[in-house]
């Protein structure tokens, strides 16, 4: 497995070093999306050279995505002006929408348009190229030289644009040195990466950074590691468990930032419980109790929609299943759910071996492979069946526990709801 991650790895650790910097800049001007927005400029710069005939992957789709970009660039310095009518966010949001809804009109008139609107999206990281890493690292390591050599205009202006626009009038042009060479890396990335892998390099470890320091060199450090550790587990999840290698990152960029940001909640809460006592729960506990309220509401108004909590709950507590059951009920329902689980069991097998058969790694007649084909369809249709009757069941049940369940634990979530909200709204007096 290490044989064919360790170049892409190397691409990962090549966005991450770049793009953390970059999005700390971006974070600080307030102007998250900028990045999807070049992106997807670049993206309509390759659809167009695509349906002039160029590969996606050429020089020439290159250059027209990066003339696109840059393009881009300049709108993007152009809107910076001090008390702006209309705020720079709303031009970015306007030139992505525009832009992806002209890629999409580009690639409709081209073969495949679907499948190349997906790899612009996602990328094709697994199969880049050591060659194609190392020009990233040149490139990427003359525009760090760059950023180094003009830090001190471009932090100011990303840190205290108000005060730059006041003191300088060079802000524009160092803003579209600044978009430029941003331009230019998010073409790039695109390239090999895709546009969602590359706004995740960008903007989450970066943000990750801000929520756990409060120095730009600490956030720095912060964004790499972080940005290192997602590219190790999004790569051993796509290669263990078969993944598409971007949409893999991107979640577990997901997943971890999640957590990042739980950790950090959970710390506060704790910093508030020790400055205010239990008290300082109750704005988490009046949250709990207004789902516990709407959970219950649910179940009594829509008891056939998916009730994911209670049905988490009967997944943990398996003799909640039949509480709400009569006896023949139940009966039915253990023996429909014996029999899926033998039949899922046994299509797993067929489907082991059928793939077997057709890698080559077991030989059997083609009429062996005819009556295995018949068997598994077979099969499929007996564990269809079963998973009807389970689900009927548990509709039955689900009628039932709307009256049963949902009614009071709605009735129970209001009394919380208010017993917390007293508390919140006339907290008790301090004893001298």
């Amino acid at each position: 497995m290490i044989e064919f991650l360790w170049v892409p790895f190397l691409a990962c650790l090549v966005l991450t070093g770049i793009h953390v910097y970059l999005g700390l800049h971006v974070l600080a001007r307030g102007v998250i999306f900028v990045d999807l927005a070049l992106a997807q400029v670049a993206a309509l710069g390759i659809a167009v050279a695509f349906l002039l005939g160029h590969p996606l992957q050429s020089d020439a789709a290159y250059w027209y995505a990066l003339a696109f970009t840059v393009g881009g660039a300049l709108v993007f310095a152009a809107s910076r002006t001090r008390r702006a009518p209309v705020p720079q966010e709303a031009i970015i949001g306007i030139v992505y929408a525009v832009s992806a809804a002209a890629a999409v009109l580009v690639v409709d008139r081209a073969p495949q348009g679907g499948e190349h609107i997906k790899q612009i999206l996602v990328g094709s990281i697994l199969t880049v190229t050591p060659g194609e890493v190392g020009v990233l690292v040149v490139l990427y390591g003359l525009i760090g030289v760059l950023h180094a050599l003009v830090r001190r205009p471009l932090l100011e202006i990303s840190l205290d644009p108000e005060g730059a626009l006041a003191r300088g009038r060079w802000v524009r042009w160092w803003d579209f040195v600044f978009y430029a060479s941003f331009g230019v890396v998010v073409t790039s990335s695109v390239r090999i990466a895709g546009v969602l892998l590359v706004f995740c390099y960008l903007v989450v470890p970066a943000t990750v950074g801000v929520l756990l320091a409060t120095s730009v060199g600490r956030r720095l450090f912060i964004g790499w590691g972080f940005g290192v550790i997602v590219s190790v587990l999004g790569l051993v999840a796509s290669s263990v468990s078969d993944l598409p290698t971007g949409a893999a990152v991107v979640v577990t960029f997901g997943i971890l930032l999640a957590g990042v940001a739980l950790g950090v909640s959970a710390r506060g809460l704790v910093t508030k419980v020790r400055a205010h006592g239990l008290r300082a729960l109750a704005g988490l506990g009046l949250g709990v109790a207004c789902l516990i309220v709407l959970a219950g509401l649910l179940l009594a108004a829509f008891p056939q929609m998916d009730h994911l909590w209670l049905t988490s709950l009967e997944a943990a507590l398996p003799a909640a299943r039949s509480l709400f059951l009569t006896a023949d009920e139940r009966e039915m329902y253990a023996d429909s759910e014996e029999a899926l689980h033998r039949g899922v069991t046994e299509l797993q097998r067929l489907r082991a071996m059928q793939q077997d058969v057709q890698w080559g790694a077991q030989q059997i007649s083609e009429e062996m492979q005819e009556r295995l084909r018949q068997y598994l369809a077979s099969r499929g249709e007996l564990v269809a069946g079963d998973r009807v009757v389970l689900g009927t069941l548990q509709r039955r049940a689900r009628e039932r526990q709307r009256f049963w369940l949902g009614i009071p634990l709605a009735v129970v979530g209001v009394g919380v709801a208010l017993a917390l909200w007293r508390v919140r709204v006339h907290p008790a007096p301090h004893r001298s």
